[in-house]
């Protein structure tokens, strides 16, 4: 019995199997060198290989200032861990982490829905009567640098003649007079705070305005046909609509209060009283360039990425969590 083979006029009398690969053209291999290529080797001289350093750097007793160092280990780890000053400094700046992005974003959802849909509620839907100018004068701290903020508010809070106990004092309150806002215990972080939060929130109001414009005005309109009052589509509307915004903000926020080396650095260079404002970059900065520490600093600041990278991940499961995963499904 006689086989006939028949060739494919698509391979030439070749099996499939055994057709040659076709050679990536000049063109293909210039476009991926110059778009793939190069971003990838400055990814990895700039960003990897920086962290590599500072990942073996930590495990040393580099003073910083010589070219001789000792490998050891996991030891400056273990050091930290019983470092009392470090770790007062690590509850600072998880309490930032959680006041200030908290607040930051209630206030700029707040304002960003008033200036947007807070309006009458007939006609048009649209914010309160000169939101423009709303808009201009709450994104108007952020256009100022941090250092800059931080210097004019430590003359406000300044005990003698400081503008806020001038006017408390003004109105009466005389037990405001010579009142250390940035040197009592009590009152050192809530007005450290305060100072981020104002001059943070304007930026997310923007952000929020933006997203909010977004939505189409038919879903408010349908939403005031069936009797749903500002909060109630505000909450049920307007916040899950710009959720992905939201959590966004809330992953940069908590970035800057994590850090908030800055701020505090300006208005509190010493740390407050009995380390109440402390930061760990502002303990960084200190066992680094003044106690020539550099082995020691650098594992603290391994030790802040790693805790900066599990509150962007928390706030990630937080949000798959509560929901944001089926809306993004369902879209």
């Amino acid at each position: 019995m006689t086989t006939s083979t028949t060739a494919s006029p698509t391979t030439g009398g070749r099996p499939p199997a055994a057709r040659r690969r076709r050679r990536p053209s000049l063109d293909r291999i210039t476009f991926m060198a110059a778009f793939l290529g190069l971003p990838l080797v400055i990814f990895v001289v700039f960003v990897v290989w920086p962290v590599l350093q500072a990942l073996y750097y930590s495990m040393t007793d580099w003073s910083g200032f010589t070219p001789n160092m000792n490998f050891t280990g996991l030891d400056n780890y273990r050091k930290l861990a019983h470092d009392d000053i470090f770790l007062h400094a690590v509850r600072n700046n998880i309490e930032l982490a959680i006041v200030v992005p908290l607040v930051t974003i209630v206030a700029a959802l707040a304002i960003a829905v008033v200036v947007t849909v807070g309006g009458p509620s007939s006609g048009t839907i649209r914010g309160i009567r000169g939101a423009g100018a709303y808009r201009v004068v709450s994104f108007f701290p952020y256009a100022v640098p941090a250092i800059v903020i931080g210097l004019i508010w430590a003359q406000v809070y300044d005990p003698a003649a400081g503008l806020l106990n001038g006017v408390l004092t003004g109105l009466g309150l005389d037990r405001f007079e010579n009142f250390a806002w940035l040197g009592e215990v009590s009152t050192a972080m809530p007005a450290s705070m305060f100072v981020i939060i104002w001059a943070s929130v304007g930026f997310y109001t923007v952000l929020f305005v933006a997203a909010i414009k977004g939505v189409p005005a038919e879903i408010y309109e349908s939403a005031r046909l069936d009797g749903a009052g500002r909060f109630r589509t505000s909450w049920s509307i307007t916040l899950p609509l710009i959720r992905d915004n939201v959590q966004t903000a809330y992953i940069y926020i908590g970035i800057l209060a994590l850090d908030a080396f800055v701020y505090m650095q300006a208005m509190n260079s010493g740390g407050g009283p009995n380390n109440s404002t402390l930061t760990m970059s502002q303990y960084l900065l200190t066992t680094a360039f003044k106690k020539g520490q550099f082995g020691y600093a650098t594992a603290m600041g391994v030790t802040l990425a790693l805790i900066t990278l599990a509150f962007a991940a928390l706030v990630f499961l937080v949000n798959y969590l509560t929901g944001g995963h089926e809306r993004r499904v369902r879209r």
